[in-house]
């Protein structure tokens, strides 16, 4: 059965003697004693245990224990000794069959009887004949022998042994003190352990909690914008359908300030149509369901095809728009075409938009490789890693840059550099958490790099699809 954990309460109770006393340091103690003074020494728990002995075994027990009688009768004197629990606190004497007696002193601290000492077996110094105790005790127990066997028990006078245990009493006090500053030392030192194991329990109960139910919004707010963001799309539809019908004139002819205003709706409708298009991509690649349509890539092509979408936009704002390539030309590789024109599609759209008017923007590629070493890289196994193909897209502009500290939360999705209602530039912040999502999905990687007022550079590295 375990003990029951120490409390603030009970943390200075002592309530055996061994909890506080070191057995080692009491042995050496009652070596000292016994080799100072000849007595022998033993110190016994509350329970009976002995704790520490320090004695030799004398000319008369051996004799003694030789017979029947003087062995039955020894073992019986030694057993009553081990159990005496003395009232007072100068102990008691009991007297043994052979005449030699047994001091027994009692171990108290903090008022509670925590065990004993007891000194001897020893002849008071007045003894001077065998007692006639001893010659009973067998019959075969001879006068002479026994006188002889006596003659080597220590004799020790009655104030002396008084003096010998008060001395020992007080250097067991001392050792008992000190034991009892150790164990509370530790106590203490294991209950602030618990307390701080307790807390971090505690705290790390409530933050699981937190953790399972900020993940329980996060799949309810998934499932609200791609709910709403399907619900959008079909009233949308027909708001930018039924604008351009307008437009060309179906439903008659329009004024020129009608037309401005239906032009507005019908680019404002674009602009939401984009937006729950990036809603509902962000939905399904947050839960895993967006699956990857892979074709063959001309890199070229998509690079030129991208330049002259953005051309029209790019001379308004009179921002030179260029493709820097490697000579010769570089080989299809497979990808979904789709999402890789829609990542660099994103990228070029923010270059362009934080590029002032003169700057220019450049769209590169180049072949490389990408090594497949996975979670182990960092462990030095990226080195037995096979290197796979693929093509380093890069985006580049000489826009306003992205401050240091902004680095590490571009990509976290509707994080806005500038979250300001004063903004200059709009959007949602949910374009480069799309990027980030697809490269991903790709088996790709993204950096970037860039100073304040030295405009940015993104790296896209797609490998080819196996």
């Amino acid at each position: 059965m375990s003990e029951a954990p120490t409390t603030r309460e009970d943390l200075g109770e002592v309530n055996r003697l061994d909890q506080i006393v070191d057995r080692e340091a009491l042995g050496e103690v009652c070596r000292s004693f016994f080799d100072l003074f000849g007595l022998p020494i033993r110190v016994i728990a509350g329970d009976g245990g002995m704790l520490a002995d320090a004695h030799v075994e004398r000319e008369i027990c051996g004799y003694v224990n030789g017979t029947n009688g003087g062995r039955i009768t020894c073992a019986q004197t030694v057993g009553t000794v081990r159990k005496l629990l003395p009232a007072e606190d100068e102990g008691t004497l009991h007297a043994c069959f052979t005449g030699a007696v047994y001091r027994v002193v009692p171990i108290r601290y903090q008022g509670r009887l925590l065990g004993r000492f007891v000194v001897g077996p020893y002849l008071p110094a007045e003894t001077r004949e065998v007692p006639r105790s001893l010659l009973l005790v067998d019959p075969g127990i001879d006068s002479d022998r026994a006188r002889e066997a006596l003659e080597e028990m220590p004799r020790v006078r009655i104030e002396t042994a008084e003096r010998i245990a008060a001395h020992l009493r007080g250097m067991l006090d001392l050792i008992l003190f000190s034991g009892h500053k150790a164990h509370l030392t530790s106590e203490m030192h294991l209950l602030s352990v618990r307390e701080s194991y307790r807390e971090l329990a505690e705290k790390n109960s409530e933050l699981q909690r937190a953790y399972d139910r900020l993940r329980e919004l996060d799949r309810l707010k998934s499932n609200f914008l791609a709910t709403i963001s399907h619900e959008l799309r079909t009233p949308l539809t027909s708001i930018l359908g039924y604008s351009e019908m307008l437009t060309s004139g179906l439903a008659g002819e329009l004024a020129p300030e009608q037309l401005e205003f239906v032009g507005t709706i019908h680019s404002k409708g674009e602009l939401l149509l984009r937006l729950i298009s990036s809603l509902l991509d962000l939905g399904k690649l947050e839960q895993g369901h967006l699956a990857l349509q892979l074709e063959s890539v001309d890199p070229m092509a998509l690079l030129k095809d991208l330049r002259e979408t953005v051309v029209p936009q790019a001379a308004r704002k009179e921002i030179r728009v260029t493709i820097a390539a490697p000579e010769g030309a570089l080989p299809p590789f497979r990808a979904d075409p789709l999402r890789l024109r829609q990542v660099l599609g994103n990228l070029l759209d923010n270059a362009l938009k934080f590029t002032p008017p003169g700057g220019s923007v450049t769209l590169g590629v180049r072949a490389t490789t990408l090594d497949d070493g996975g979670p182990d890289d960092a462990h030095g196994l990226v080195l037995l890693a096979l290197p796979r193909g693929a093509l380093e897209f890069r985006v580049t502009d000489t826009g306003i840059g992205i401050p240091m500290r902004e680095h590490e939360k571009i990509f976290d999705a509707f994080y806005q550099v500038d979250g300001s209602s004063t903004r200059e530039h709009g959007g949602t912040g949910l374009g480069l958490s799309i990027v980030k999502r697809l490269v991903d999905a790709h088996g790709g990687q993204i950096r970037m790099e860039s100073k304040p007022g030295d405009g940015t550079t993104f790296y896209v590295t797609i490998p080819e699809a196996e």
